[in-house]
């Protein structure tokens, strides 16, 4: 049985949203530019998956100007949410507080990510009294 297409952006596609955040709306063959400097790709290919990220929502097409050019259709941060609250569904079956375990004791994270993980985890506790 084939499986169900993600709505989550895969690794290309991440890299194309990041050219995006990064530089803002973009002509598919500037996102080919950027692209370029890190993996051999075509101008055909990067167009068909343009298109493709459009078709599933990650991207907005802008008809009204020429060159037609593209735009994440979410923000960063709200990206970011959907792919972690996927892996919280998918991987550790709805339990956040297994996936925040597992990242920090797979981060080597200095004192100063620390205290800024415990400041946030501070005021979350506040806004909820």
């Amino acid at each position: 049985m084939p499986r169900k297409p993600s709505s989550q952006p895969n690794e290309l596609e991440l890299d194309i949203l990041r050219v995006l955040w990064d530089r803002g709306p973009c002509s598919a063959r500037q996102v080919h530019e950027a692209l370029r400097a890190g993996r051999q790709t075509v101008i055909s290919a990067t167009t068909k998956m343009l298109q493709v990220m459009v078709d599933k929502g990650l991207l907005v097409r802008l008809d009204d100007e020429r060159p037609i050019r593209f735009r994440p259709a979410r923000s960063m941060r709200k990206t970011q949410a959907g792919i972690v609250g996927d892996v919280i569904e998918r991987v550790f079956g709805g339990a956040a507080e297994k996936l925040v375990l597992r990242a920090v004791e797979a981060g080597d994270l200095t004192s100063d990510q620390l205290a800024e993980i415990r400041r946030y985890i501070d005021e979350r506790e506040g806004e909820s009294r």
